[in-house]
């Protein structure tokens, strides 16, 4: 195997391990949307003032 084609299957696998990564994290997550991070519209913390109750 020459230089360049271990490279491309370092770079492809270390593709492949971020992209599995971002799909574990979003399957994992324990909100409804796969985020976690309160900007949800649906979030009541970023309704205005006054359509609290």
């Amino acid at each position: 195997m020459e230089i360049q084609e271990i490279i491309v299957v370092v770079l492809f696998l270390l593709c492949l391990f971020f992209i599995g990564k971002t799909v574990y994290k979003n399957f994992r997550s324990k909100d409804n949307c796969g985020g976690g991070c309160s900007k949800c519209a649906m979030d009541p913390k970023n309704f205005p003032k006054d359509l609290k109750s």
